[in-house]
């Protein structure tokens, strides 16, 4: 029987359910306990740590249909979307887990029930694979499902032996299949022709029977478990009686939608197919909190977007159409996933805005390298050809790539990949700092911070640096660096400022301008007033007036960030920020500037949650634990195993080894200075707290207050003053205009006296003075009126510009063009210019030439007439 997409769905959920299974939601396509993961590419992802033992869950059955994304890193489909049957960049993963609960007999039972009594696929359609010694998998497809014995084919490669890493759980894995026929190339599985369509793989379950250790051997493990996986689009493909996954309802509607918005009518193109399979996942991508950029997920986000308006633009797009396609999507998939219902607005502004940023560049793109391909000998397009345009077209390498195999040709990957180091070195060259102590100084010491409850310490020296070179001492006027066991000092860090104060003994002071890490040292960078030695016992004070001033600049950037999320959307993550006793500046993704509306908002909220005056708390947590409770962290940040949580009321949580307010109410006052982009995709803000955001105000408020007392006013009505001023001004422009109308008017009545007769037409070639260039055509339309048959041309010189005007009335313009009669004289100052036969006008660069080209038209024309 045929079944929707939507309803195989639904029906494999409900079957696991009555059967025990806990129904889980999708997680997200941004793995949110897995560093090792670019996306999400596997139902079992979200339950990696309740099979290794680390997370426990209410239930031991578990059945979901996650969100998949197959783009980038070792998981990488990306090439091969448009040109298989099957492959995606998103696709839906059913699956069924047990953990510690049911084992091999139950997998395979609930497998064959589902697909042949649920779904009623028959059963001689299907065979089975297992792993080559797993005699207990073998058994079982056997005498418990009867399946015949020549269908259940032993292999004894990876293929079917999962595991999570070299070390581990692991087992063996039973792969069921489906023929899709006689008329399909291709052979069973572990066959010659294996790579063929006919046999499709559809459900694969993996048996977690295994520890692996170290040294290879394996372990059983004391609670064995079941991972499964049942790709939605394959299974749909088969009760839809289609072959290809790209002829399912949801593609075939995408598809159809696509065409009508490009305006194309080819529903086979391919290129509707890598659109049609692109909205997918840009679209959950952007709901899950990606946004375009230039480096990690939000590269692979850019490159598919990029690669679908490439095929947009090759069927003939002369428009941004990618982001209409969203809409269709949510008519598809909407139900079934609310988030992007919900999120749709915001969806088809990311996806926008990307499109628009690159089609400016598209054709350009596209045109360098159809020059390089109509003179490329051979068939590989140069490495060198591929990064520049990746380089200053924007174009990844994969897109070129795509453009290569329609025409038959390849990419040099090698040579690209050269050419990308070799630009990664000069820009490592190019940030090189005057002073790096990361990078000149080794450290294996390790301080203890004091700093987050005491403003002193008593600490012993030990270690010490001058220039780059580690020494025992340090006298009078040098420079170098004290490491000292413990310290009240905050290295910078986390977008904090290091620490300056002094370290003071007997026999001097030395004087510290900045704190930094080295490694798990905190190193004091400085300058020496009297001497110090290895051992000496100082005594360690921070700047507590500049701490202070930084702590309140710190907690303010958790609560904004808490606040944009609120405001712009969960997408709001933090990609920089530098955090001084002056301002803080926080960077952030977010894919168009705020308005600022939007900007009054985020102040708003970060007031409000100043006034309620939260008592800031910090707690230790397991990393894992932490994130549980919804605390924000950086991905890609490391972390240690406990980490310290920073949470203000409930409006801020979020991981960070800063200094902090007692209280949201110390912060005072938050304003924003500024807000702007910084690169694509990455918005940056600027404000400040306390004193200096009172600081400001009282200085805008001086300035208003000045400004209104020249425009005799108070500060609260200054915006209707300067309103009424700008409307005063409007109409004086007008008045000023009319009189220099009129002006050129009475300069045109004197001109008159001046019109030559040549072969009985009237011809008029004049140098005004005092008449701006804008009036020159209602001149010419006027003496054209009062001449009848004329040829007329003004000319005006402005500073260092000529402008030129003629005009030649209808009954002449078998003889003489404006056009032709306006070149001539613009030649003559500089210049070129053109118009219609009648009105043509041009400009010029030398104003000391004009008198004598104007001088120069009677001649010209009288040798027309």
């Amino acid at each position: 029987m045929s079944m929707t997409t939507a309803e195989i769905r639904g029906a494999f959920l409900n079957y696991f359910a009555a059967n025990g299974h806990q129904t889980v939601a999708t997680s997200s396509l941004v793995p949110t306990n897995d560093p090792t993961l670019l996306f999400t590419n596997a139902g079992m992802n979200q339950f990696k740590d309740v099979f290794l033992g680390s997370d426990k869950r209410s239930y031991n059955r578990a059945v979901s249909s996650q969100r998949c994304v197959r783009a980038g890193g070792k998981h990488n489909d990306l090439e091969n979307v448009g040109y298989t049957a099957r492959h995606h960049t998103f696709f839906e993963m059913l699956g069924n887990f047990s953990f510690g609960d049911y084992f091999k007999v139950d997998a395979i039972k609930f497998a064959w029930s589902f697909l042949t009594e649920e779904l009623k696929l028959p059963k001689d359609k299907l065979l089975v694979t297992i792993y080559a010694e797993d005699d207990e998998a073998f058994d079982i497809w056997a005498k418990v499902i009867g399946i015949p014995e020549h269908k259940i084919i032993r292999i004894a490669t990876s293929d079917n032996f999962w595991s999570m890493g070299d070390t581990g759980p692991c087992g063996p894995c039973s792969e069921i299949f489906y023929d899709h026929g006689e008329h399909i190339w291709g052979g069973p599985p572990g066959s010659p022709e294996e790579d063929g369509d006919r046999f499709i793989e559809i459900w694969n379950l993996v048996f977690m029977q295994f520890n692996r250790q170290s040294d290879g051997t394996m372990e059983p493990l004391p609670k064995p478990s079941i991972d499964t996986g049942m790709g939605l689009e394959r299974i749909s493909a088969i009760m839809q009686n289609v072959h290809s996954n790209y002829e399912i309802d949801i593609f075939t509607y995408l598809i159809s939608e696509a065409a009508k918005i490009i305006g194309t009518s080819s529903l086979e193109d391919k290129s509707l197919r890598v659109i049609a399979d692109h909205i997918r996942s840009c679209s959950f991508l952007v709901c899950d909190g990606v946004i375009p950029s230039n480096e990690g997920r939000g590269y692979v986000l850019r490159r598919i977007i990029r690669r679908a308006v490439r095929h947009g633009n090759k069927l003939g797009a002369k428009d941004v159409f990618f982001y209409r396609l969203v809409a269709a999507l949510v008519n598809q998939m909407g139900e079934a996933f609310p988030e992007l219902r919900e999120q749709q607005t915001l969806v088809e502004k990311v996806l926008k805005t990307e499109e628009e940023q690159f089609s400016r560049t598209l054709e350009r793109g596209m045109a360098i390298l159809n020059e390089e391909l109509a003179v490329l000998e051979g068939d590989v397009i140069p490495g060198t050809v591929v990064f520049k345009l990746y380089d200053t077209f924007g174009f990844p390498a994969d897109l070129t790539n795509d453009v290569a195999r329609e025409k038959g040709l390849k990419i040099d990957e090698e040579g690209f990949a050269q050419a990308m180091a070799e630009q990664r070195k000069r820009a490592q060259q190019a940030s090189q700092f005057d002073t790096d102590y990361n990078e000149q100084l080794k450290s294996e010491q390790v301080s203890t911070f004091t700093g987050y409850a005491q403003n002193t310490s008593n600490a012993s020296v030990v270690e010490l640096f001058k220039g780059s070179q580690q020494v025992t001492n340090l006298n009078d006027g040098d420079s170098g660096v004290v490491i000292l066991d413990q310290t009240p000092f905050y290295a910078e860090s986390g977008g904090q400022a290091g620490d300056s104060g002094e370290l003071t003994l007997g026999s001097g002071v030395f004087v510290v301008s900045d704190t930094v890490k080295l490694g798990h040292a905190i190193a004091h960078v400085g300058h020496m007033q009297g001497s110090l030695k290895l051992g000496d016992v100082v005594a360690a004070s921070f700047n507590p007036v500049r701490r202070e001033a930084i702590k309140l600049n710190h907690s303010a950037t958790h609560l904004m960030h808490a606040a944009l999320k609120q405001v712009l959307g969960s997408h709001v993550n933090q990609k920089g920020s530098l955090v001084t006793d002056e301002r803080l500046r926080f960077d952030f993704a977010h894919f168009e500037g705020m308005t600022k509306d939007q900007i009054s908002q985020v102040e708003k909220l970060v007031n409000e949650q100043i006034r309620a005056n939260h008592l800031l708390q910090t707690k230790l947590m397991n990393l894992d634990d932490a994130k549980a409770a919804g605390a924000m962290a950086l991905f890609g940040e490391k972390y240690e195993e406990d980490v310290r949580v920073v949470s203000m009321g409930e409006f801020s949580m979020e991981l960070c080894g800063g200094t902090h307010v007692s209280s949201t109410g110390d912060i005072g006052l938050f304003k924003i200075l500024s807000e702007s982009g910084i690169a694509a995709g990455v918005r940056r803000i600027e404000a400040v707290t306390g004193v200096g955001a009172i600081d400001l105000m009282q200085k805008q408020f001086n300035e208003l207050s000045a400004l209104a007392g020249l425009l005799k006013t108070e500060p609260a009505n200054l915006s209707s003053r300067i309103a009424l001023l700008l409307d005063q001004n409007k109409q004086f422009e007008k008045e000023l205009h009319k009189l220099k109308q009129q002006l050129a008017s009475s300069k045109g009545n004197d001109l008159l006296n001046n019109v030559l007769e040549i072969n009985g037409v009237k011809v008029l070639a004049a140098h005004l003075e005092g008449v701006e260039s804008q009036a020159l055509r209602a001149m010419v339309d006027e003496f054209k009126n009062q001449l009848g048959s004329a040829v007329i041309v003004l000319g005006v010189a402005e500073q260092d510009k000529v402008s030129l005007i003629a005009g030649v009335s209808k009954d002449l313009l078998s003889k003489v063009k404006a056009g032709e009669l306006v070149n001539f004289v613009a030649q003559q100052v500089g210049g070129k210019g053109g118009g219609r036969p009648d009105m043509a006008q041009a400009g010029g660069s030398q104003p000391e030439n004009l008198a004598a080209a104007i001088a120069s038209v009677a001649a010209w024309v009288a040798k027309l007439l």
